[in-house]
């Protein structure tokens, strides 16, 4: 049977969303710059790309809106049989997809205070969708799935068992992209069998997963989208001393010590320039601001990368993939080059060509840039789910 499926990945800044009719694509797209400054930018099969600015502030409620009825007018009679959804947090509650209900809700629910970047907003998008496409089912894709393959002593935290049981877990994050990563790697590399997969998902969020074939083995991040690497506004890894210090000494109250860490922190926080954004801290890295916080960034990620090799006991393959990790060709060449005991060499033309792979041809380790579709996967979670309701 052939599904039409809409899905929606929302996330702070923006909604991405895709219409497919079997494995046709009917329109794709998305709107950015959320909340203040709205554009859309949207393609279908019949017709040529559209881009325009929308009028703000524009909540991500609003944007599910505008993109339902942007499907009514470019798909007139596309009525989706299912909508699927990203949501960045599954807790201990969910190993795969769910068909969303109201027990699954709460629980999507209870889980804002730990992705209050991302949980509020694929509720809203939940919402909009129940309002206007009554009776249509919706299904959640959790990023935080893919990492439960994993081992059980990985996913701990060096606490009393007490908190253990309450769910303070290493979950993991960008699952969704891992998942469609090592898919990839396997349709490109059929000849390597089981292989030791590094991928760097770097884009406003960001973080690295070791893959054995295609199964997580170890990540960055852990109990909240927080951990890790630093990113454009959150903090990465941090010594949970200086919360503490900022609690006590500095007399934050949690609000505003989550204020900090999730938005005033990171790239933004060291570059002092206003912005986390990366082109805009390479176009000024000459200033000991974004000079600094480049700096910072690469070594992280070269850093983190080692850990995962390590955790694989080597490494076959390296993969950039999320907006900076595609491309940022800077950000790439400055990784690899702390790389090399690791068998990675990239050779420089492809690089800045903005190649799918990088490496020299006479390489141990093979790199490629994988462009991220979530939406991909949330897709194929979708008509599975829909299948398994017949």
């Amino acid at each position: 049977m052939v599904s039409r499926v809409l899905v929606l990945n929302t996330g702070s800044s923006s909604v991405k969303f895709a219409l497919t009719d079997g494995h046709k694509t009917v329109l794709r797209g998305q709107i950015s710059g959320l909340p203040s400054a709205p554009e859309l930018e949207a393609r279908s099969g019949r017709s040529d790309a559209m881009h325009e600015r929308l009028d703000g502030p524009l909540s991500a409620d609003e944007a599910v809106l505008a993109v339902l009825g942007l499907i009514e007018e470019r798909a007139s009679g596309t009525t989706p049989d299912i909508v699927g959804h990203r949501v960045v947090h599954g807790g201990p509650f969910f190993e795969g997809p769910a068909l969303v209900t109201t027990k699954v809700l709460k629980r999507i629910t209870q889980l804002v205070p730990l992705a209050p970047l991302h949980q509020p907003a694929a509720l809203e998008a939940i919402e909009a969708v129940e309002r206007h496409l009554p009776g249509v089912p919706q299904m959640a894709s959790f990023d935080t799935s893919f990492h439960r393959s994993q081992e059980h002593h990985v996913q701990l935290y060096a606490l009393p068992e007490d908190y253990t049981r309450r769910g303070i877990l290493r979950y993991g994050f960008h699952g969704l992209s891992y998942d469609h990563v090592a898919s990839e790697v396997a349709r490109l590399l059929p000849d390597l069998d089981q292989p030791r997969i590094v991928a760097a998902h770097l884009g406003s969020g960001a973080s690295l997963c070791a893959i054995r074939g295609r199964q997580s083995v170890a990540t960055s991040m852990g109990f909240s989208a927080l951990d890790g690497l630093p990113m454009a506004t959150r903090c990465g890894s941090l010594d949970p001393g200086a919360l503490l210090f900022l609690i006590r000494q500095e007399g934050l109250d949690p609000d505003e010590v989550e204020q900090v860490l999730y938005r005033e922190a990171g790239l933004r926080g060291m570059a002092r320039i206003g912005t986390g954004d990366i082109r805009e801290i390479l176009k000024r890295e000459e200033e000991p601001g974004p000079a600094q916080a480049l700096a910072h960034f690469v070594h992280r990620i070269s850093l983190g990368i080692g850990e995962m090799a390590a955790a694989l006991n080597g490494m076959d393959v390296l993969v950039f993939t999320g907006g900076v990790g595609e491309n940022a060709a800077q950000i790439r060449e400055r990784v690899a080059a702390g790389l090399g005991y690791l068998g990675v060499h990239i050779d420089r033309t492809r690089n800045d060509q903005g190649r799918q792979r990088l490496e020299f041809d006479d390489s141990n380790c093979q790199v490629l840039v994988i462009p991220a579709d979530e939406e991909a996967v949330i897709r194929r979670d979708a008509e599975s789910i829909l299948a398994s309701r017949d």
